[in-house]
């Protein structure tokens, strides 16, 4: 290996710890404290301990918590007072619910009622076109926190060779929209893309977003690029075991990390930046709900 290790883990540790002393400021000067509400329909276990994970982390930052977990069977009526409940309740800046919902439950409708202003996933629609625009917006805590890794690696991005590759609403596109907004030259790739490989050894930023174990090798790799792999994917291990698997990203690591100059782990490099940035997002919201200054460092 002669690439970097860009390791998320110990990045997310200190964005939460950056959180956490404005969290702690707010409090002694304004005597404000954010509050994140997360709404949880269901016993999906991998939903209940992401849940888990985020009440905690959201303590440990100083932040007032918030967790409704409600029986898989809730009504969408239901569910849709709860959040107008949630909206106009003045000690919640931000809003989550996770996903995915019970099949009688509209996903669209759901996000739609959050107030944008407290819609910390950055789904809302509005955003969404506020991201497009180049206004303020919420933006989705994942792409945000590649967005600092990279700002972290390279300073200004400005007119560096960007490919992203995969196209969904919740990484492909607004890591796009983040990627021009810091004027970089950006391609989205997708399973229809002619010469993909080609396309993505012209890339100085390489971010692999595609949901497809290890597609991107070391050959696709431009010498010296920084690659930012968002995939998470389980395999069969049989090494490890009958039965057992292992976590893989969406870029097979030790090829690609043989040529380029930076790159992320699975696990350990964009995934715990995703709950560091939803504490961000929700310190955000507060401090805009304030009239306050936004936190440095900590946005788009």
């Amino acid at each position: 290996m002669s690439a970097d290790l860009i390791d998320g883990k110990a990045f997310a540790g200190q964005v939460r710890a950056r959180v956490a002393a404005q969290v702690a400021r707010l409090k002694e000067v304004h005597g404000i404290t954010p509050g994140l509400a997360v709404v949880l329909l269901g016993e999906d276990p991998a939903s209940q301990v992401y849940v888990r994970n985020k009440g905690k982390q959201t303590a440990e930052a100083g932040m007032a918590s918030f967790e409704h977990k409600l029986p898989a069977e809730t009504t969408e009526a239901d569910l849709l007072a709860l959040l107008d409940a949630l909206n106009a309740d003045s000690a919640v800046h931000g809003i989550l619910v996770q996903l995915p919902l019970p099949p009688h439950i509209d996903e669209n409708l759901v996000i739609g009622r959050i107030d944008p202003a407290k819609d910390v996933d950055g789904f809302h629609i509005s955003n969404v076109g506020l991201l497009a625009t180049g206004q303020k917006a919420m933006v989705p805590c994942t792409p945000l926190g590649c967005l600092m890794m990279l700002r972290d690696r390279h300073g200004d991005l400005s007119g560096m060779n960007a490919v992203v590759v995969g196209r969904s609403n919740i990484v492909g596109k607004p890591m796009a929209q983040l990627l021009l907004r810091d004027s970089c030259t950006v391609t989205i790739a997708h399973s229809r893309t002619r010469e993909i490989e080609a396309l993505c050894r012209g890339a100085d930023i390489l971010v692999a977003a595609v949901g497809r174990p290890e597609m991107i090798t070391g050959d696709w790799v431009k010498p010296g690029a920084t690659v930012i792999d968002v995939g998470i994917n389980r395999i069969p291990a049989p090494e490890k075991g009958e039965g057992k698997t292992r976590l893989v990203g969406d870029v097979h690591f030790e090829s690609a990390a043989a040529v380029a100059g930076a790159i992320t782990p699975v696990p350990g490099g964009v995934g715990p930046m995703t709950i560091a940035c939803l504490l961000a997002n929700t310190l955000t919201a507060c401090c805009r709900a304030n009239g306050l200054a936004e936190p440095a460092g900590l946005t788009a």
